[in-house]
């Protein structure tokens, strides 16, 4: 991006919006179990792409304050709160929660997960506070990608959602908004919100989404609202395959007399990636750039907007997807070709910021597309005009309290996610390889370490495979071979081996050494989670320093001749430890990974 970027369209009136972006670090460690579909590290993973696209530096970060259980109970019942509250995976099957899982419908879709209900109040916190900015007119759209829960119900949990995150953030709008308009582009039916706003006239509901044998299983077209809501929610229900064109010739149409005859104070958009090409779970064909015109044509209202995550199963698409619709919102163009990144391993064979759509069937015909259309600008032509709400007094917006600083060289106590790496978007049917994120500081010995982590590597017993001729780099005396090739031989983690030898790289520029790891092992923190890029120093911690100077020679000669390099000065033995552990079975192969670009050559070595 940077110099490359370019202003999108802002409107009739070409202003700059102000961008209001939440985000807690914390947010992709939580786990929903092995094999669940719903994955919150997708958001660490958009997130770390607007970093490294340079994103951040145009928008206002702020990290949300938990909603308090107050704050939940605005709309969520009582007994729901406290049962969230309290439930954990060791106290599920006990007398007191047990006989409540199937009232709250949690179990499958729904599980009880380590650190729930901090989950919960992270992702409605972020939508709280996204709606304080905007009553406060601190900013001209929030962002929280955290957000967009979209079906969970008063009393229930639902569609892998808890908490409403999405009906708190419109409450706390409608303080200073007399009317909200939300529009859903998630490819399920935004049952939650809508069945919230059902009976009210002040909220417009506005869902596109695949209708039929699926769930939800509600949002027919004739679901219009009842009582003082009559009218004031718009359903628009699609077949499988739906494409940019056919979504774009009814989205544009429907929200612009939406805007005409409702005349929004705020707008609401749910950013649901299901409805992308190729999702896990969702049966639509939507390019990024299709899916993101939505936010493009509200944007251009200057209307104060809140822009929300949902659903979204193929994770790395979700990644793009949110990545690009952040740089909508702040109004630049990035780049196709992605930077380099934590997670670069995931955007291949392409490594691009967008992919093309599939050729999958379009099941909406032009025929019934304009049926639809006809149907719903008939649906918005019986509304007289905006409806008005009486002259009362302002009540107090949420006040969001101050943050605590933290202290940057501690560890929090509490890790939710029990470290499954994230392979690919199909889970497999294996156990996770991490079991613990506790970290301990102390010195291990070798089969302890071996007995605690099985993500090893041993360079010294690990050789090229597939013809493979490229040496990484020189480690002492040894030619290691590339890291994929370590990956594959070891059975290791690729993450593990990519931050192994990235680290490696650092230290041996930074301090003009050469690293020798005594034992081969990683430390005892390095347990190959794909979120944590494991800095130098804890490296350099369980490795012994070998000067550059004293084998500047050998290196050279090992880099330009076949003969072996003349070993260094012998080390000092390292103490005796227990007997390691045997290996574990080396894990299936993936596919090919991308090597890291070659690393720089060290400096001179000192006078």
């Amino acid at each position: 991006m940077g110099e490359s970027s370019v202003s999108l369209p802002s409107g009739p009136d070409a202003k700059k919006r102000r961008v209001s972006y939440f985000y807690e670090p914390s947010i992709g460690d939580y786990y929903y179990g092995q094999g669940h579909p719903m994955k919150p590290h997708r958001i660490r993973m958009a997130h770390n792409l607007i970093v490294h696209y340079s994103l951040h530096r145009r928008m206002e970060i702020n990290r949300p304050f938990p909603a308090a259980p107050d704050d939940i109970r605005l709309f969520h019942s009582n007994d729901y709160v406290d049962f969230l509250a309290s439930v954990t995976p060791e106290t599920l099957h006990d007398h007191t929660h047990a006989r409540h899982l199937k009232r709250f419908n949690v179990g499958e879709d729904c599980p009880v997960f380590d650190g729930l209900f901090s989950f919960c109040q992270s992702s409605a916190g972020g939508s709280i506070g996204a709606a304080v900015k905007l009553n406060r007119q601190d900013a001209d759209i929030a962002i929280n990608w955290a957000g967009g829960l979209h079906h969970a119900k008063k009393s229930e949990a639902s569609g892998f959602c808890y908490v409403n995150d999405i009906v708190l953030g419109i409450l706390e709008l409608l303080k200073v908004h007399r009317r909200v308009l939300y529009v859903d582009i998630d490819v399920h039916h935004g049952d939650g919100v809508e069945e919230a706003f059902f009976t009210t006239d002040r909220v417009m509901t506005v869902s596109f989404h695949k209708f039929g044998d699926f769930f939800p299983g509600t949002g027919h077209i004739k679901d219009i609202g009842v009582l003082g809501g009559k009218y004031y929610a718009l359903n628009v229900p699609l077949n499988d395959g739906l494409d940019d064109g056919s979504f774009r010739g009814l989205f544009q149409p429907i929200i612009q007399k939406v805007m005409e005859v409702y005349q929004p104070d705020a707008v609401v958009l749910q950013c649901g990636a299901d409805s992308l090409s190729g999702d896990r779970l969702g049966c639509f064909n939507l390019s990024v750039k299709g899916h993101a015109d939505c936010l493009r044509f509200l944007r251009s209202f200057n209307v104060p907007l809140m822009v929300l995550g949902g659903g979204g199963y193929t994770i790395r698409n979700v990644a793009r997807c949110w990545c690009y619709e952040t740089a909508v919102a702040v109004g630049v163009e990035p780049d196709n070709k992605l930077p380099y990144n934590e997670y670069y391993e995931y955007f291949g064979p392409d490594y691009t910021l967008h992919v093309e759509p599939s050729s999958v069937e379009n099941l909406n015909s032009a025929k019934d597309l304009e049926k639809i259309r006809t149907m719903l600008l008939e649906q918005l032509s019986r509304l007289p005009h905006a409806p008005s709400v009486p002259f009362q007094t302002t009540p107090p917006t949420t006040q969001v309290p101050q943050e605590v600083e933290e202290h940057m060289d501690r560890r929090p106590k509490q890790r939710i996610w029990n470290g499954e790496d994230y392979e690919s978007d199909a889970d497999e049917d294996e156990k996770p390889r991490h079991q613990s994120l506790n970290f301990n500081p102390r010195p291990i010995a070798n089969a302890e370490m071996r007995s605690s982590i099985n993500c090893e590597i041993d360079p010294k017993g690990v050789q090229n495979v597939s013809g493979c001729k490229k040496n990484y780099r020189k480690i002492g005396t040894l030619s290691v071979a590339c890291w994929t090739c370590v990956h594959r031989v070891s059975g290791a983690c690729p993450t593990h081996v990519r931050h192994w030898y990235g680290a490696l790289r650092e230290v041996s520029v930074l301090h003009n050494t050469i690293i020798n790891l005594l034992p081969p092992l990683p430390p005892p923190s390095c347990q190959c989670h794909r979120h944590r890029y494991h800095h130098a120093t804890t490296i350099i911690a369980f490795a012994t320093i070998i000067p550059i100077t004293t084998i500047a020679t050998a290196t050279a000669t090992a880099t330009t001749t076949t003969t072996p390099p003349p070993p260094p000065p012998p080390l000092p033995p390292p103490a005796p430890a227990p007997a390691p552990a045997p290996a574990p079975a080396p894990a299936p192969a993936p596919a090919r990974l991308p090597p890291l670009p070659p690393p720089p050559p060290p400096p001179p070595p000192p006078p």
